[in-house]
């Protein structure tokens, strides 16, 4: 029994790894459009998104087509940055203590 629970564990954790990335969508009018990136007019915003040889479009996709964008987010750097406390207590015990006497 315990061997049937460990195998049914171990296919559900391998599922939820594989599980594929959040997709996103953005309507609007074609800018600009080329090999490695297409923009679109999206009310106010231009949006502009990578494409690449993988990227599936239907017919030829011409500036002035009106189109929706499926697409994934994916980090490609991360920064960790100081919180403001210990930028301040780093900055107060870096600085020299002022001298108090008076000649």
């Amino acid at each position: 029994m315990f061997s049937v629970f460990a195998a049914v564990t171990v296919v559900l954790c391998s599922v939820a790894v594989a599980a594929p990335s959040r997709t996103y969508q953005v309507t609007g009018s074609v800018l600009e459009v080329n090999e490695s990136m297409i923009a679109v007019q999206k009310g106010d915003e231009r949006w502009e998104i990578m494409r690449n040889a993988s990227t599936k479009t239907g017919d030829a996709v011409k500036v002035g087509d009106r189109v929706t964008i499926e697409y994934t987010m994916s980090a490609t750097k991360i920064e960790v940055k100081a919180d403001k406390a210990a930028k301040a207590e780093a900055r107060s015990s870096a600085a020299p203590a002022a001298s108090s006497q008076k000649k």
